[in-house]
């Protein structure tokens, strides 16, 4: 049996929203609250969360959506980076592929993760990335022959130099939605993104 498991990215300091955008409100519940949701409705076997400057706080939403959260004390150093490392070091032996997923991306839809994740249990390719008009997206997988890849990375590395250094092993899935290439990083970005989900509700 294929075992996939999501790492959620929710280590930033939210420096341009001004406040913890993984904690502003969404629907029912908050911005990362709503991004668990989806990944347990495509019924990923394992979720955790990458906490950081906020670690209370957004370990106390992981708890009430009933998934795991692990502390990445070098949230501040390569965040991004830092916190997938942490994560891919945390999972059991027989997980076959991580999914690396942001915690500010409240529009990520069910039916992309789905295809995703039926692409590699098909494929198992080494990465699985979206693409939206050209343009890469998240939630990318990575399959764990290429974990040590990104273990290896200095901290003055980033994941685009790791999937440009890989780019002859990716597969892209074509998606139709914008919603793979953004992410809230300002108020203005949360109060267009929250009005566009009001139209549709």
């Amino acid at each position: 049996m294929i075992m996939i498991s999501a790492i959620i990215l929710a280590a930033g300091e939210s420096k341009r929203m001004r406040q913890p955008k993984m904690l502003l409100p969404w629907g029912n519940t908050t911005v990362l609250g709503h991004v668990i949701q989806v990944y347990q409705k495509a019924e990923l076997g394992n979720i955790i969360v990458i906490t950081g400057a906020e670690k209370n706080a957004v370990e106390q939403v992981a708890s009430e959506q009933g998934v795991t959260s692990l502390h990445n004390p070098d949230y501040s150093r390569g965040e991004m980076l830092s916190s997938i490392q942490a994560g891919l070091r945390s999972l059991d032996t027989d997980v076959n592929a991580a999914l690396i997923c942001l915690g500010d991306q409240p529009q990520v839809q069910e039916s992309v993760v789905r295809g995703i994740l039926q692409r590699f249990e098909q494929e198992q390719v080494p990465l699985i990335v979206p693409s939206y008009k050209m343009r890469r997206g998240h939630p990318w997988l990575v399959s764990r022959t290429l974990w040590p890849a990104i273990l290896d990375l200095k901290s003055a590395s980033s994941t685009r130099e790791f999937l440009m250094k890989y780019a002859s092993q990716i597969t892209y899935l074509i998606v139709e939605t914008p919603s793979v290439v953004e992410d809230l990083d300002t108020p203005e970005e949360y109060q267009q993104q929250i009005k566009r989900t009001d139209k549709f509700h």
